[in-house]
């Protein structure tokens, strides 16, 4: 097709550039030359892909093609300017929001510089389980290796892991802007230390989350993390786990004891699959790796 030479491309370039968001899907880009053809003085047989060719052409945008190396999925999106791996991590999926790893570097509380980024994604609700919880169940349970996502996306130097969470209505999730000045959406503080105590393999391990609990020392609301927390209704005693982490990390009595005040029904295992010379905390009930 053969370009009239009045195209407006500074107005082009201009439009994307004060978009909030620079990583495009195919259906993101159809639906804005849709509504700015004739301001863009654009041919109105000029299709989607056909104006992504020409933005192409003129340097203004390129394309990525993202796999996964456990599915035969394939994800392409289409970058203006210099986005971020968070950005390009949230663009994989609706409604998505960074969580774990990702959480404490973007809150600073940790001085990892991560190559994997977690991005959740949240399941549809499901029914409340009625089984009861017993001491048999948590051992057999917490015996075995953590289970870890196997859906993720190679991105340049970076692995991006979709995690399938639990319907929380994005519970304690808010909107931070990146040092590139983009708005990412990450969970806050408090959900992030729950985050990490219920699934330490995506912190780096229990030794990263007891550093990112004593990073956080004076930004935590106790009260806002014990909310977070019924709120999230897990069935397992994570209340003991991340007791026993705020008061390892010099955390007042005052804001551990209300975690104790929750009950020690069962003993409980900081992590998955610990071994044998494990220690144990009789106040919390909690086996915990040994030298912690």
């Amino acid at each position: 097709m053969r370009m009239p030479t009045k195209i407006n491309l500074e107005a082009i370039a201009r439009f994307f550039q004060q978009r909030e968001h620079k990583v495009l899907r195919l259906g993101e880009i159809s639906l804005i030359l849709k509504e700015q053809r004739t301001a863009w003085k654009l041919p109105t047989d000029l299709s989607a892909k056909g104006f992504i060719k020409l933005l192409i052409e003129q340097s203004l945008l390129r394309t990525i093609e993202l796999t996964s190396p456990h599915y035969e999925a394939k994800e392409v999106r289409y970058l203006w300017g210099q986005p971020t791996p968070y950005a390009i991590g949230l663009s994989l999926r609706h409604n998505a929001y960074l969580t774990h790893a990702s959480a404490l570097f973007l809150h600073d509380l940790t001085d990892q510089i991560p190559k994997t980024i977690y991005v959740n994604y949240e399941q549809s609700a499901k029914p409340q389980s009625e089984g009861q919880l017993t001491q048999e169940g948590i051992n057999r349970a917490f015996s075995n290796h953590q289970r870890e996502s196997k859906l993720w996306f190679d991105y340049e130097d970076y692995k991006i892991v979709i995690l399938s969470g639990k319907a929380t209505g994005r519970l304690e999730v808010s909107t931070i802007n990146s040092d590139a000045g983009e708005s990412l959406d990450v969970t806050k503080v408090e959900r992030t230390l729950i985050d990490i105590a219920v699934r330490p393999i995506y912190a780096g391990g229990v030794w990263q989350v007891l550093d990112a609990y004593k990073r956080a020392l004076d930004q935590v609301s106790t009260n806002t993390l014990l909310a977070t927390l019924k709120k999230l209704a897990y069935v397992y005693p994570y209340h003991q786990a991340i007791g026993f982490y705020m008061e390892r990390a010099g955390y007042k009595e005052s804001q551990w004891s209300k975690l104790l005040s929750l009950g020690t029904e069962f003993d409980f295992y900081l992590a998955h699959a610990l071994p044998r010379d494990r220690q144990y905390d009789p106040k919390w009930r909690l086996f915990y790796p040994a030298n912690f």
